[in-house]
């Protein structure tokens, strides 16, 4: 049987075009290389799973390479990893300024890569002051962090700091859909959207939990597959719901939360995903706004349908009631009396949400008094 190799670690980039969601990043560390203006600390800082060891590697191998060089070499004897969470003594840093000081056996650098960095301590933060202040000139120095505010103001000052950020909810269904095709997976768009969504940005979460869909379901991911191996609760809910609350049907949107609590949903999480549908509802009725819409096209053509139902003022209104709710669900001792109450008041909001509900004629007797 072959070895299985998990995605993250099998689609990992190798090259800068391979990297998905930092164009910035890539494009100037590419050009401080051809135009030789290349720092000799960097400091990679970011979330989670967004590429920042990758690009260390990437840029340690384009350092040492030229037009001679084979495309498979990987320069691991010019690369030096450190990971600062548990090699974080000074020991642990006055052993790598000793390696320093010696030049590299092949390629023009030896570059070294501390993972975490924050997690040194104080003391090996001082001890590590001096090298990389006047490091040799074939070192290079490229530190990675999820957390900066924890690293000493003297090391930020001695390095080049490039901030990653999040990759876009677009991006990485596009690098998923390229994984699904390359391992023969048929993949709804709606599902890929719904694993980019719980990765939160990360890259590598995404790649993860794609795997652990496709061992549940096999080479047919679809959208329900996905919801449900997750525990996610379905667009249809808060669909529903919504077209209740906009009929004022204060029974049947009470039985829908009971079905979400019956089927093991917390209601603090479908107030929030209620909250969210309401604020996706809102960008979806201005043009300008609907880019801010990450979702499929078919769930965007849901919004629109359903906002045009809708007044901004009373979706305010509805952002309110649920954001109440949001802070107080925690203190709560009844909080599905909490949620219900909620509910039944964004009911009550049912004749300003839909503009389209007519006002009341006033009926007339015969003596023309009103009734």
């Amino acid at each position: 049987m072959d070895h299985y190799i998990v995605s993250a670690r099998k689609y990992r980039p190798m090259a800068w075009d391979d990297v998905v969601g930092q164009n910035t990043i890539t494009s100037t560390l590419q050009r401080a290389i051809e135009n030789d203006h290349l720092a000799q600390a960097f400091l990679f800082c970011g979330p989670r799973g967004v590429g920042k060891t990758t690009c260390a590697r990437i840029l340690a191998k384009a350092i040492n390479s030229d037009d001679s060089t084979d495309p498979d070499e990987d320069f691991s004897f010019n690369i030096f990893e450190l990971d600062a969470a548990s090699n974080n003594s000074v020991d642990d840093i006055r052993y790598l300024s000793d390696q320093v000081r010696f030049a590299p056996q092949k390629g023009n650098y030896k570059v070294y890569i501390i993972d975490e960095v924050h997690m040194l301590s104080k003391a090996a933060f001082n001890a590590f002051l001096k090298t990389l202040e006047e490091p040799p000139d074939h070192a290079i120095f490229i530190l990675a962090t999820t957390e900066k505010q924890k690293v000493i103001p003297t090391i930020l000052s001695r390095c080049q700091i490039f901030d990653f950020k999040r990759i876009t909810i677009a991006d990485m269904v596009s690098h998923l859909q390229y994984v699904a095709k390359s391992e023969g997976v048929a993949a709804e768009e709606e599902a890929l959207h719904v694993i980019a969504e719980k990765a939160d940005g990360a890259m590598r979460d995404a790649l993860s939990t794609f795997d652990r869909l496709v061992t549940f379901a096999g080479n047919n991911l679809t959208y329900k597959a996905a919801i449900a191996n997750l525990n996610i609760l379905d667009h249809d809910y808060y669909f529903r719901t919504t077209q209740q609350i906009l009929e004022g049907d204060v029974p049947q949107v009470l039985l829908t939360f009971n079905d979400v609590l019956n089927n093991g949903f917390n209601g603090h999480d479908f107030i929030n995903g209620l909250a969210s549908h309401f604020r996706d509802l809102m960008v979806s009725m201005v043009p300008t706004t609907q880019g801010l819409l990450e979702t499929s096209v078919s769930v965007r053509d849901r919004f629109n349908k359903q906002a045009a139902n809708c007044s901004m003022e009373n979706l305010v209104k509805a952002l309110k009631i649920t954001n109440e709710v949001d802070v107080q669900y925690r203190n709560s001792k009844n909080q599905r009396l909490l949620v219900e109450l909620a509910l039944m008041r964004l009911c009550a909001l049912h004749a300003q949400l839909s503009p389209h509900v007519a006002a009341p004629v006033e009926k007339k007797i015969p003596d023309g008094k009103s009734n």
